[in-house]
């Protein structure tokens, strides 16, 4: 996820991580690039799904954008996906879809039986998978901005949780990129 230093995720209900505080340039781009290519599974919520949806299948092929976005709208396309909703009943571009009152309880089956990283997209659905104990780790682009506002990474989670840093890095625009491992994380494979 990408966060302020405040640990926000929108400035403005409904940018969905695009604000102008974000500095994502290409060797950024790169590593997200990079990253989502390794993951077995993306699971996204239906606001982050319907935002990603709507412009990465589209990129792969604007000659007008730079190679590393294009590149990215293929990783995108391609990657298997779940997108997890109760409004949703049909999908595109190798995702499918799981919802209703038991999403929690397909999510943790479907971990069970994937091998590999399973890399989650969307504040309320991490904050309900952390809850579930469902989440191995974080991975977080921390961008040099305090926003003092707006929707937080964690929505509504109000139990203490012990990280321990696992990898670090900074990019030349001030992103620093942490991966933590939560202690205490339930079961085995990694989301």
């Amino acid at each position: 996820m990408n966060v302020s230093l405040d640990l926000r995720i929108e400035q403005v209900p409904g940018d969905n991580g695009a604000g102008e505080w974000l500095r994502i340039d290409e060797e950024l781009h790169r590593e997200f690039n990079a990253r989502a290519r390794g993951l077995a599974l993306m699971v996204q919520g239906r606001v982050i799904y319907e935002t990603m949806e709507e412009y990465w299948p589209r990129a792969r092929e604007d000659a007008s954008l730079p190679d590393v976005m294009r590149e990215y709208g293929e990783i995108w396309t391609a990657a298997p996906k779940v997108l997890v909703s109760r409004t949703r009943h049909d999908a595109d571009h190798n995702t499918r879809i799981i919802g209703g009152d038991d999403a929690i309880e397909q999510l943790a089956a479907l971990r069970a039986g994937t091998d590999g990283t399973i890399g989650v997209g969307g504040a309320a659905l991490a904050t309900q998978l952390l809850r579930a104990g469902l989440l191995d780790e974080l991975l977080l682009f921390t961008h040099p901005a305090i926003l003092g506002f707006g929707r937080p990474l964690f929505d509504d989670y109000d139990i203490p949780i012990e990280l321990d840093l696992l990898e670090q890095r900074s990019f030349k625009q001030g992103v620093t990129m942490h991966r933590y491992t939560i202690r205490d994380a339930r079961g085995a494979g990694s989301c």
